[in-house]
């Protein structure tokens, strides 16, 4: 026998052999299984469209694949702060970021001297919705259409005003991106949310606002806002009989196009078949009738893609959002 080889007791045998193929199990495991108990941060409060669009995908998760994801709301500084705790964290599969166009693509440009840049320090790992805004004002306006709200816009450039649900949203740079297409200028009025900006638009007392959907169609169904115009490439299927801003006939919007997008993104360095495995389950959740009804109640539409597809529509719009930044001199 070789001295050399350590000569085991059959219950230590049965202890090792045992070990070993608990290890070996373990690391033939599939990536989800390995990710029990892993953190979903949504970079906004609790209620809004982030926040259900990441519950449902979280919900879907767990009940098809057995995740045990949680969802962890982290709000500040318009998305920055819960953004950048996952820009900081370990990429071991343990932390996800809820990503938005506005964190991942417009607060890079938006905001001076933050510390990391979400469109290149973070892993897409996949999209799975989009959501257009809706172009309301009040019905007592004298404006029934997008060319009539051109018009004004031009002959009373530096007077109109439009309000968003804040400085640096979606419905702030799609304010100030529609009147730069126009030539114009128009006064942006901030509100600490989407209610008191719609309600104070119904009330006349400004005179446009690019709103969410469901938001604003509740008072539309109301009667009192009138709907003009969808910002998406595309109709809402919800509302099939709203044209696009780019069918409205202003040549200068003929090209005009705004929407959120949404998906999961991961720190820099989680492990290349830990993202893949991820991005396959996401993707299948989001096909799923059940999903995709809920999406259409919050104003969206399926827009699925992959790790690849959805780094490359983070560049694009980051590419499309710093352009309307500087263009128009927005700040946060």
């Amino acid at each position: 026998m070789d001295s050399r080889r350590p000569c085991l007791a059959p219950s230590s045998r049965r202890l090792w052999l045992s070990a070993a193929g608990a290890a070996l199990a373990a690391a033939a495991l599939p990536a989800r299984a390995q990710r029990r108990g892993s953190r979903l941060v949504v970079p906004f409060a609790p209620g809004g469209g982030n926040d259900v669009f990441a519950r449902q995908m979280a919900h879907g998760l767990n009940e098809s694949f057995g995740y045990g994801m949680i969802v962890e709301n982290k709000a500040g500084a318009g998305g920055n702060l819960g953004t950048e705790s996952v820009v900081r964290a370990a990429g071991d599969g343990s932390v996800w970021l809820l990503g938005h166009t506005g964190t991942v693509s417009i607060n890079p440009s938006l905001y001076a001297g933050l510390k990391f840049n979400a469109a290149t320090d973070l892993q897409p790992v996949a999209m799975f919705a989009s959501s257009a805004l809706l172009l309301v004002v009040p019905t007592a306006s004298p404006v029934r259409s997008v060319a009539d709200l051109a018009e004004q816009m031009r002959k009373r450039s530096g007077e109109m005003t439009f309000a968003s649900s804040g400085s640096g949203t979606g419905g702030h740079l799609t304010g100030e991106m529609f009147a730069h297409a126009l030539g114009a200028k128009a006064i942006h009025v901030p509100y600490k949310g989407t209610a008191p900006s719609l309600t104070d638009l119904a009330g006349g007392n400004v005179d446009f606002s690019f709103g969410v959907i469901p938001a604003a169609m509740a008072l539309v169904k109301a009667g009192k806002l009138r709907a003009l115009a969808v910002t998406g490439a595309k109709r809402q299927p919800q509302l099939p009989d709203v044209l696009t801003v780019a069918e409205s006939g202003v040549r200068a919007l003929a090209d005009f196009e705004s929407s959120l997008t949404y998906g999961i993104l991961a720190p820099k360095g989680t492990p290349p078949d830990t993202v893949a495995a991820l991005g396959r389950d996401i993707l299948k959740v989001a096909s799923s009738e059940s999903f995709q009804a809920r999406l259409g109640v919050e104003g969206a539409v399926p827009l699925l893609g992959d790790s690849a597809q959805y780094g490359a529509r983070i560049r694009q719009e980051s590419a499309k959002w710093a352009a309307v930044i500087k263009a128009s001199g927005a700040t946060a």
